[in-house]
């Protein structure tokens, strides 16, 4: 996988894993553009494995929507989001393509640059979280067993 992929993928996932409300935020206006597949709702089937490294198994199936967009320039956009949220998708498939022109800094550090920065903020959260939950056992050495 080369740098440009593994960059693609990664905004991808931080915007299918936004908060709509707060993408919508971020970005309100979306540039002007042709719909190439429009926001549609399906199911994928979500795989899994035991321990991360067993066999595969299918997990259950999961609703997602899709959409596809190019932009006046040409550069397309896709945008995949877990969910029936339609207008999620568009805008996920507008960021998308606009991460290939070149508006990409200007897009990375008014939307990917937050949206990033919350997630960690959140994952750190849980994290905190889910420490202050955690018990430590131990085991005395009682005469008899020595």
């Amino acid at each position: 996988m080369n740098a440009s992929h593994a960059a693609r993928r990664d905004w991808m996932s931080v915007l299918a894993k936004a908060d709509p409300a707060r993408l919508a935020e971020l970005m309100p206006d979306l540039p002007v553009l042709e719909t190439l597949r429009p926001a549609e709702v399906g199911a994928v089937m979500v795989r899994g494995r035991i321990g991360a490294t067993g066999a595969p198994f299918n997990l259950g199936e999961m609703t997602v929507t899709r959409c596809s967009v190019r932009l006046a320039e040409g550069a397309v956009g896709h945008g995949y989001v877990q969910g029936r949220d339609k207008a999620h998708a568009l805008r996920a498939a507008a960021i998308d393509a606009l991460m290939q022109t070149e508006r990409a800094a200007q897009i990375r550090a008014a939307v990917l640059v937050p949206l990033t920065a919350e997630a960690d903020a959140a994952r750190v959260r849980r994290a905190e979280k889910a420490a202050a939950t955690k018990v430590d056992f131990f085991t005395m050495v009682r005469g008899e067993d020595a």
